[in-house]
């Protein structure tokens, strides 16, 4: 019985003495909650510093001596959060107000793998993940003893390479790296689920689930929801690069009503098709190179940086404080080894916060500089939040904020800030859309399908005696793609995407997608645009700044839902904003798929 029921059924109750008994039970349990949350957030505050700035040096200085203190510095925080993760068990199926309740379930939930309370298993997952994360770390297809390809290089040559043959050889050296990877995983399953079992949960993957305030089994068929509405058009795009593709390699190697080839789709897993634009890219589309624009305007990596400052200050943002150009990284240093994978980063909770990346003067640069400022911008939002409270309203929410922005990034906004000289004609349009929708619209299922396939897996609905022939059902079911050449269960091909053997969620990356068009739309309308979405921008509007700063204050202090639909004034959760947005592009392919059997 929820903690107010019960007290409103006490105050009814006729055995008075007994009715203040309980509601003093009940309020003394309520305090040693409270207390044991408050201290727990001041000591989990201080100690996510203390790692986080160990992250950072680690992360700018590679050194033998900085990875063996991020690994203890880690491993420290793993054993707190684990401890108090179980202590807070002991307030399981007692009536709490609902903030302590929410706060307890943050503490819980920010495990990503449960560790059971015996020690010796505690070591064992420890040894377990770890050697997983290191096969795939050091995972490298060698042709021979002297030629050795990194998957950096691999994706290097599979963005641009057109031969049937080579695209086939370095895709199946990849998915070879993940064999070694099955009996680990198989461990590593029993043993995060019988911690799952130990919080108080049916499985590793209900737990995962639990984080997105709904049962888990709602939350599963409101995914298949949103996939059922968006799944017509995945399928007309797929339908047009299917033809592309089987006129460009022969319908003997693309047939015209089977599955894709998984190797032939510009990208190691077949997630984004941008790579493929040269094949299927339309007659008319947008001529302008932002790469060259920048460099034409004389753009370096600190006018890149302060330029998507200015696009947040100009909708009503403060500007970033002087430390973050400080302490920031933004050009790969000449003298030492550094993680380059761009990063947005809160050290202290507060308004430490910085970003680190080796800026490229690209294109593709000026807009990952956005996105990450996006996360920037989110982290100062919520720093009035507790602790537990200071995260994205769910794990989908912070990508979501920085792809809404980059949604922004259109020509209009380039012809704002004297990038563009003059703005595209409407019938360049199409080419724009379908490089987004080859992006955006392709990685969908993928998105989908990675957490499908390991939520069945901790469940026990997938055994190790079939991982493989399951990740591929669901990928032809799903994606439309199928496996180039004969896998079997000797094979592990989900091991060959990082975010299986490092545990990483990944239907995140799903609701992202879906929910940054929802909230470019929204920020769209509280802007006055009279444009098609696609190419509206916010950029200016402090009316869309102050509805945007709004929702991101909240963090993570409410229910998502309450949150987004505060924000898009919509009780339920769609993806119409996308089938908006791609609207153009859908009537294009309409066009272009007559007389064509479309399907697999």
């Amino acid at each position: 019985m929820a903690f107010i029921s019960m007290i409103a059924w006490a105050k009814g109750h006729p055995m008075g003495s007994e009715v203040n008994q309980v509601t003093e039970s009940v309020t003394s349990v309520e305090q040693d909650a409270q207390s044991f949350l408050y201290k727990t957030e001041d000591y989990l505050s201080k100690l996510n510093h203390f790692v986080a700035r160990t992250r950072w040096v680690h992360g700018n200085f590679i050194t033998y001596d900085t990875s063996a203190l991020v690994a203890e510095a880690e491993g420290q925080r793993r054993a707190a959060v684990v401890r108090l993760a179980h202590e807070a068990s002991q307030f399981n199926n007692i009536p709490l107000s609902q903030d302590t309740l929410r706060k307890l379930d943050k503490l819980k939930l920010s495990l990503t793998l449960p560790t059971p309370i015996d020690e010796d298993k505690n070591q064992q997952l420890s040894k377990v993940t770890t050697a997983l994360g290191d096969l795939y770390g050091q995972g490298k297809y060698c042709r021979d003893n002297d030629s050795c390809l990194s998957l950096t290089e691999i994706n290097r040559i599979m963005s641009s390479s057109q031969d049937y043959e080579e695209l086939l050889d370095l895709w199946t050296g990849w998915h070879d790296i993940a064999k070694p990877m099955k009996p680990l995983y198989e461990q590593e399953v029993l043993l995060a689920n019988q911690g799952a079992r130990e919080l108080g949960y049916n499985d590793t993957g209900a737990m995962w689930r639990s984080k997105y305030d709904m049962p888990p089994e709602e939350f599963t068929r409101e995914l298949e929801q949103l996939w059922l509405q968006v799944k017509p058009f995945y399928q007309s795009l797929h339908c047009h690069v299917r033809a592309k593709l089987s006129k460009w390699y022969g319908d003997d190697k693309v047939a015209l009503d089977k599955p894709i080839p998984a190797h032939l789709l510009g990208n190691m897993w077949a997630q984004s098709w941008i790579n493929v634009y040269p094949i299927v890219a339309p007659e008319s589309s947008h001529r302008f190179d932002l790469t060259e624009l920048l460099k034409k305007e004389g753009y370096d990596e600190l006018k890149m940086v302060r330029a998507a400052e200015n696009f947040f200050t100009s909708i009503g943002f403060s500007p970033l404080p002087d430390t973050f150009y400080e302490r920031s990284l933004f050009t790969k240093p000449r003298d030492r080894d550094v993680h380059c994978h761009a990063s947005a980063w809160s050290l202290d909770g507060q308004d430490d916060i910085r970003i680190k990346m080796c800026i490229q003067k690209t294109g593709k640069g000026f807009h990952v500089i956005h996105h990450e400022l996006g996360h920037n911008f989110y982290h100062r939002a919520y720093r009035e939040q507790p602790f537990l409270y200071q995260q994205g309203a769910n794990d989908g929410f912070h990508e979501a904020i920085g792809d809404t922005i980059t949604l922004s990034v259109t020509p209009g906004y380039l012809h704002e800030i004297g990038l563009l000289e003059a703005l595209p004609a409407e019938s360049e349009d199409i080419g724009f859309l379908m490089k987004m929708a080859l992006d955006k619209v392709a990685f969908l299922p993928f998105g989908l399908l990675v957490d499908q396939w390991r939520w069945k897996v901790f469940s026990g609905e997938i055994t190790s005696d079939n991982y493989n022939q399951a990740w591929w059902s669901l990928r032809e079911e799903y994606q439309g793609v199928r496996a180039p050449v004969h896998r079997n269960e000797g094979d592990f091909d989900p091991g060959a995407k990082y975010h299986v053997p490092k545990n990483t969620p990944y239907v995140r990356y799903f609701l992202a997608h879906i929910m940054q068009f929802e909230f470019h739309r929204t920020l769209c309308e509280k802007a006055g645009s009279r444009v098609a979405l696609h190419r509206c921008s916010i950029y200016k509007s402090k009316e869309a700044g102050r509805h945007f700063n709004n929702m991101l204050e909240m963090g993570a202090s409410r229910p998502w839902q309450e949150i987004y639909a505060d924000f898009t004034g919509k009780e339920v959760f769609d993806a119409s904003a996308m089938l908006e947005y791609f609207a153009p592009l859908q009537a294009y392919l309409d066009e272009q798929n007559q007389g064509l059997s479309c399907g697999w």
